[in-house]
């Protein structure tokens, strides 16, 4: 099964389009994941500034990852929207 749910808006898509976060089992370190070479808990977000926007304005990917969220990461999946 390659389906994955977006953690802001909940829409079930494909895993490659959608933008992995995780949170590093050594360390805790919230990063963006990829080719899922990391492991650790995950959530996944769809390619687009709503959701992007959405999951930092309501909490959602700190509650869903357990983990406290570096502030630099928003800009990173942003970098990330208009990379692909």
């Amino acid at each position: 099964m390659t389906d994955r749910r977006c953690v802001s808006c909940w829409k079930i898509k494909n895993k490659n389009d959608l933008i992995k976060i995780t949170a590093r089992n050594t360390d805790g370190k919230v990063i963006i994941n990829p080719d899922s070479v990391t492991f650790g808990r995950s959530a996944y977000l769809c390619y687009n500034e709503v959701c992007i926007e959405s999951v930092f304005k309501k909490n959602k990917l700190a509650k869903h990852l357990k983990a406290s969220i570096p502030n630099e990461l928003k800009g990173q999946l942003l970098d990330e929207l208009r990379n692909s």
